[in-house]
């Protein structure tokens, strides 16, 4: 995955580490974006929840450009794709 399909899902989209880990938990998520200059121990959680209920993990670089993908104006640590409906 890649910050253009990040940016074509929008309405499939979670932003965030207290959403991504709920939706994690609930079964609504097909795929995990992280951004490896995040905080460590904010996206570990995420990446363990992630391997632990076996959902894909894609690392991009930059949480400013995930932020832009995402259509906000701040960067995002974390981006969850959810199941289609």
């Amino acid at each position: 995955m890649s910050y253009e399909k990040v940016a074509q899902n929008h309405s499939r989209m979670i932003i965030g580490l207290k959403q991504t880990l709920k939706a994690m938990e609930n079964g609504q998520v097909s795929e995990v974006v992280i951004a490896e200059d995040a905080d460590a121990a904010i996206t570990k959680k995420v990446s363990n929840k992630a391997e632990q209920l076996e959902i894909p993990i894609v690392n991009v670089d930059s949480m400013k450009k995930l932020g832009t993908a995402c259509g906000i104006d701040v960067g995002a640590s974390t981006v969850a794709i959810t199941r289609s409906k």
